[in-house]
């Protein structure tokens, strides 16, 4: 495919093939490459050399040049020292230009290469369908990355909804019909488990989603499904990795044509009704709502309102969504341009919406619509919020244990690093089972599911799995029927909001039945965090750290007795990888203290490690109420932050209270610059005579600290960790009343 003419995903003019970059100029950025990085700089030469040839379709040759005319050594290195990894259930990545990068070139490599897969995977078949869906997101260089290249560029515009007509098109030039959310319609999104219930009810071959879930808006990605409705596992995955390393020749055909001769066509509107009643029928006669009390649902710019807000809005929910946190992909009023549950800060507009309205209750999903969050109001209008394990325990305890609510028996599934609550719920329930040992991501649950419903020789169901009555994951992703194989914040949503409304007329709130939950069960309490570690660089340093935690196993951790290592690497323990894909999301390893487990594993699609320590009670507590939750809360976010420093020290970094208070969306190096130069300077701003007012000191830390949340306001993360350092600054400039008024400011 010759890349000239119109770029198909933009419609912008690409640049003629002649126009490459000369010689001698390539030659002298691969030299300064290898110079620079050696070895992984020779690979990114090599990587920009082929994309420069002119065959990689849709490379942007002429952009590509102007980066060497710029001289963007280090950004050309981050673009091609690698292809962008088919990590966890697809490709995802910052958008931009380059094999490293996620683009109309790698999103047309991977389709074409889940077209060869499919054509083998169902040899003889004449009428493979897929479904391709997509979320909000458009790509406008927040970050400023591509300033060099002025205000019009071929990537500017570039939309999850434009990537997915891309996607549609080579589907259909490979003779598959790809089914695609009102096509004709520039904005229609379809979320990540509606994509999953729509695979099955149509029996397509699979599917994919433009989305990169809860991404900073400068990212974007491309999830694949198989035909269960959920990403393929080991092996299958790798199978499906080896034919996109063969895409290089795509085909495919325009968009219109595909339409007209019925290889697009529109995602039959009734499915989408059909996926509500499936959540109506499971709701029952749960609880009647109350119109008087209001609650508080932000998809976070995302495309929730479709399934969340629908569903909600069938059953009679009075939901009220805050002003412009509807489709946006650019996640505009989202503090830190993140849209994801799991970061409290993402719903602090929310919150304030509820406080003017009158809710004590936030939900929120991210742009995809899979994570679920939760944020409850107390009685002193404080916030406080839930993450994905306490949102695990109130709905296994609701949904099983609940004297007033359904008392259901069945399956329960979590991961390996999913509260261990859930199984003590599960052995008070009786008459039920869990499977708890999973590896880390939903695919996992998935396969579970899969497993345990056999087809005869045809495809006709001859087992069904036992009843489902709850998956659920730490990282705030839930199901309640086995018929979504992804999860799914619109079952979630629904129960909450009834809970919500439950104990409010009963005085009480959503924290107190997660405490009564802890006082009934035990003292559990887990808390996960990130160590965020930046480019080419973060991806050694996070393979070190766990080479070093295999090389030289600790013998103690956060001043415990590591009691037992589990290695998921080791074949002996838990058998011989089944494919080359099968060891990233088995590079686990699980360290055993008395009452606490912490487990560590590499991101799957981004430069980080994560890690998550899990606390277990001893027997029941004397305590009660919140002295029970703060006790144990305490005591894990303790254990959490003397572990992240004790990992961090065997990269030879070391991090202070202060850095450790900031949020984990920020990089390690961040982190550090934090402490060791914007901490010295606001110390002597405060101290200096002739200072400003507040608002001015405040200008100037946004101004210092712009670069650890690029294209977005980094005052929400300076909060805490200034908070601290105001505690240790009371002494020397307690009685500066500009120091009083950043103290109260950061406490706010």
């Amino acid at each position: 495919m010759e890349d000239q003419g119109v770029n198909p995903v933009t419609g912008k003019g690409l640049p003629d093939i002649a126009e490459m970059a000369p010689a001698d100029g390539l030659k002298s950025m691969v030299d300064r490459l290898v110079e620079k990085y050696g070895n992984p700089g020779r690979e990114a030469g090599d990587n920009l050399e082929h994309w420069l040839s002119g065959q990689v379709p849709y490379a942007e040759p002429g952009i590509l040049r102007r980066h060497l005319a710029a001289g963007q050594l280090d950004l050309l290195f981050d673009a091609f020292w690698q292809v962008l990894p088919f990590g966890t259930g697809g490709r995802r990545g910052r958008v931009g230009y380059g094999a490293n990068r996620l683009n109309p070139a790698t999103v047309a490599m991977t389709v074409q290469g889940h077209c060869h897969y499919l054509r083998a995977a169902f040899a003889g078949c004449r009428d493979l369908a897929v479904v391709v869906a997509n979320d909000v997101r458009v790509f406008k260089d927040l970050a400023g990355t591509y300033r060099f290249l002025g205000e019009d560029h071929p990537l500017l515009g570039t939309s999850s909804r434009s990537l997915g007509r891309l996607a549609c098109e080579i589907y259909a030039g490979n003779g598959i019909t790809a089914y695609f959310a009102e096509p004709r319609v520039e904005e229609a999104v379809i979320s990540t488990p509606e994509l999953s219930f729509v695979i099955g009810r149509l029996g397509a071959a699979g599917g994919i989603n433009l989305s990169a879930s809860h991404n900073p808006p400068d990212d974007n990605g491309v999830k694949v499904y198989d035909a269960f409705g959920s990403q393929p596992v080991a092996p299958e995955d790798q199978a499906l990795m080896d034919a996109m390393r063969e895409a290089t020749a795509i085909r495919s055909i325009p968009f219109a044509r595909a339409l007209a001769e019925g290889l697009v066509r529109a995602i039959p509107e009734d499915l989408h009704q059909d996926y509500l009643d499936a959540y109506l029928e499971l709701y029952g006669d749960t609880f009647i709502p109350r119109p008087e009390l209001p609650v508080v649902y932000t998809p976070l710019c995302g495309c929730g309102l479709k399934t969340v807000g629908d569903l909600l809005g069938r059953l009679n929910f009075p939901v009220r969504t805050p002003p412009r946190q509807d489709a946006d992909g650019s996640f505009s009023v989202i503090p830190f341009k993140a849209p994801n549950p799991e970061v409290p800060q993402a719903t602090a507009p929310a919150r304030d919406f509820a406080d003017e309205i009158g809710s004590g209750l936030v939900l929120s999903s991210d742009p995809d619509a899979d994570r679920v969050g939760l944020e409850v109001r107390q009685p002193d209008g404080s916030w406080v919020h839930m993450d994905g394990n306490r949102i695990a325990a109130i709905l296994g305890y609701f949904l099983m244990l609940d004297p007033a609510g359904p008392r259901r028996r069945g399956l329960v599934v979590e991961t390996l690093v999913t509260t261990r609550i859930l199984g003590r719920i599960v052995e008070m329930a009786g008459g039920s089972q869990i499977v708890d040992d999973l590896l880390v991501g939903f695919k996992y649950v998935a396969d579970v599911l899969k497993s345990l419903e056999r087809t005869g020789r045809y495809g006709q169901v001859v087992a069904r799995p036992p009843d489902l009555v709850l998956a659920a994951e730490e990282s705030h992703g839930v199901i309640m029927i086995p018929t979504i194989r992804d999860k799914d914040a619109a079952p979630a949503c629904m129960v909450l909001a009834a809970l919500y409304q439950r104990l409010r007329m009963q005085g009480s709130t959503l924290l107190d039945y997660y405490v009564g939950i802890l006082e009934q069960l035990g003292g559990y309490a887990d808390v996960g965090r990130s160590i965020a570690m930046a480019g080419a660089g973060g991806v050694s340093r996070r393979d070190r750290l766990m080479a070093s935690l295999r090389d030289s196993p600790p013998r103690s951790l956060a001043g415990y007795r590591v009691r037992d290592i589990l290695d998921y690497w080791d074949q002996e323990r838990f058998g011989p990888f089944v494919s080359e894909s099968d060891k990233l999301p088995r590079n686990v390893i699980r360290m055993s203290m008395d009452d606490f487990v912490v487990t560590v594993r590499p991101s799957g699609t981004e430069p980080k490690l994560k890690f998550y320590c899990q606390l277990a009670p001893r027997g029941l507590s004397s305590l009660r109420g919140m002295d029970l939750l703060t006790q144990v809360s305490s005591r894990a976010e303790s254990l959490a932050r003397l572990v992240y420093g004790e990992l961090l020290a065997r990269l030879d970094l070391e991090l202070g209270p202060a850095g450790l208070l900031l949020p984990d969306i920020v990089d390690v190096d961040r982190k550090r610059e934090f402490e060791q130069t914007i901490q010295p300077k606001l110390h002597a701003e405060l101290a200096r005579s002739g200072k400003g007012s507040l608002q001015e000191l405040l200008d100037w830390l946004r101004g210092q600290a712009s670069a650890m949340t690029p294209g977005a306001d980094p005052l929400p993360a300076l909060k805490a960790p200034i908070a601290f350092l105001c505690d240790g600054w009371k002494a020397e400039l307690g009685a500066d009343p500009l120091f009083g008024e950043l103290d109260r400011w950061a406490r706010q």
